[in-house]
């Protein structure tokens, strides 16, 4: 079974997945962060400030990610979301700008001939994303937007941007036509409702799952890009110094 855990900005996705392979056994398919891959890509960049080509660039490095990471796991894995969400994080953007964030209270900015390059750019990589994912999943496992947004910095603050990319998600995957349930409640709730409806083997307790979980959770590095940019900076200038 190749699965994903789908939704949005802080819908539950990292822990439901990582409870969810603890629960069956199925391995979880590692994809790196937007936040982790910043600093190589855009070095001294928040999310915020990035221009269009470079959160193309951003949105291809992750898709290749999940793909090869997908690919070494074979026939049986649980997703960290899929490349539906660079694709569609993508392409609301056309609407609401690079940062959604600074457009909450009035109205969407006027697109650009370089916003409407960028969203034909986008149209096309959603065109080769959806066909990957179409090939790459069995069934997704869609949790809806039932926790504010998590107010980190990096993640956009703009509850009608989530709502819209949480509309389009739900769009390819009627168009795609792959089996998908949507879930609220508790990780409890969650994890007993996927093994009942794609059969899956359990292999410890929910309690120990959720447990193990908790362990990966708290192991995860949260800095924003910005911060790791001037991490990697210091050990780049230590080296040279040696």
């Amino acid at each position: 079974m190749r699965l994903s855990i789908s939704g949005t900005y802080s819908a539950g996705k990292t822990f439901t997945a990582m409870a969810l392979s603890h629960h069956t056994g199925i391995p979880r398919s590692p994809a790196k962060t937007i936040r982790e891959i910043m600093p190589d890509a855009v070095p001294g960049k928040a999310l915020t400030e990035v221009t269009p080509a470079e959160y193309i660039q951003l949105a291809v490095r992750r898709h290749v990610g999940r793909a090869v990471n997908e690919a070494l796991l074979g026939g049986s894995f649980i997703a960290d979301g899929s490349s539906l969400q660079e694709w569609t994080y993508a392409a609301v953007r056309v609407e609401f700008g690079m940062d959604p964030g600074a457009h909450v209270d009035g109205p969407p900015p006027a697109k650009t001939p370089e916003m409407g390059f960028f969203e034909e750019v986008t149209a096309q990589l959603g065109h080769a994303f959806r066909q990957h994912v179409k090939e790459s999943f069995d069934g997704f496992v869609h949790l809806r937007n039932e926790f504010p947004l998590g107010a980190d910095g990096h993640r956009p603050m703009n509850e009608k941007f989530r709502s819209k990319c949480d509309d389009l998600l739900l769009v390819a995957l009627d168009e795609l036509d792959i089996p998908y349930i949507q879930l609220g409640g508790s990780v409890t709730d969650r994890l007993e409702a996927i093994v009942r409806r794609f059969d899956l083997p359990v292999v410890r307790d929910i309690d120990e799952a959720i447990a193990l979980a908790g362990e990966d959770y708290a192991k995860v590095d949260w800095r924003l890009e910005k911060v790791r940019s001037q991490s990697t900076a210091a050990v780049a200038a230590t080296s040279a110094a040696a």
